[in-house]
């Protein structure tokens, strides 16, 4: 196994174990121990568990800026065109979440008891996710698809404690339980979330739009 395949089977590992055992109650030794090599190896790569650590919050809040930065609006379209691909946006997120578990299960429950750089680094992940949605809703401000507003920030930051809380509700349940099994597809959540979201943002009950 080359030097990179063994640097992500160790991310791979720790992210796994993170999430399932809670980043204090992991140490080096689980991590090694699981991927059968020495502790010199994983100190080849990385200095700390906290420096792993650190990897894991930055990749996964690449990822996650990734299905963002997509974005919905790209140009001008009728309102039709513009649910429809909300609505494909926000598979994108949702899909991604439900694909990459441990990753938020450690972003959304076991980082809670980090260490203070660890939980800063989660809380910068959600403040660029928060960022990316208010560079979407500039964009379709601009391109006169939503009217001009103030409160552009408080809609970024709503539209983020919706997306977040629900994907933490559908993915662990009331009780955040890690083996929660989601009761509605990734296709019936997101088709109530764009409702919720896109009626709240343009102003409109639905049913009450045109399509031209």
């Amino acid at each position: 196994m080359g030097n990179q395949d063994r640097r992500e089977e160790l991310l791979y590992i720790a992210l796994e174990l993170f999430a399932t055992k809670g980043y204090h109650q992991t140490k080096v030794s689980d991590i090694v121990k699981q991927a059968g090599v020495a502790q010199g190896t994983f100190y080849w790569h990385f200095k700390s568990k906290e420096e792993i650590a650190l990897e894991i919050v930055e990749k996964g809040k690449e990822n996650l800026l990734d299905a963002v930065h997509q974005g919905y609006r790209q140009q001008f379209g009728s309102t039709q065109d513009m649910i429809e691909s909300s609505s494909n946006f926000m598979k994108k997120i949702f899909y991604f979440a439900k694909e990459n578990k441990s990753l938020m299960i450690f972003l959304l429950i076991k980082g809670l008891g980090a260490d203070l750089l660890i939980r800063n680094a989660i809380v910068g992940t959600f403040t660029s996710i928060e960022n990316a949605f208010k560079q979407n809703i500039d964009r379709a401000i601009a391109l006169g698809m939503l009217e001009t507003s103030n409160m552009v920030d408080l809609k970024a930051n709503m539209l983020t404690s919706l997306v977040i809380g629900t994907i933490t509700k559908w993915l662990f349940g009331p009780s955040f339980d890690v083996d929660h099994t989601p009761t509605l597809s990734v296709e019936e959540v997101t088709r109530e979330m764009v409702q919720f979201e896109f009626f709240g943002l343009y102003g409109q009950k639905e049913g009450t739009y045109d399509n031209h």
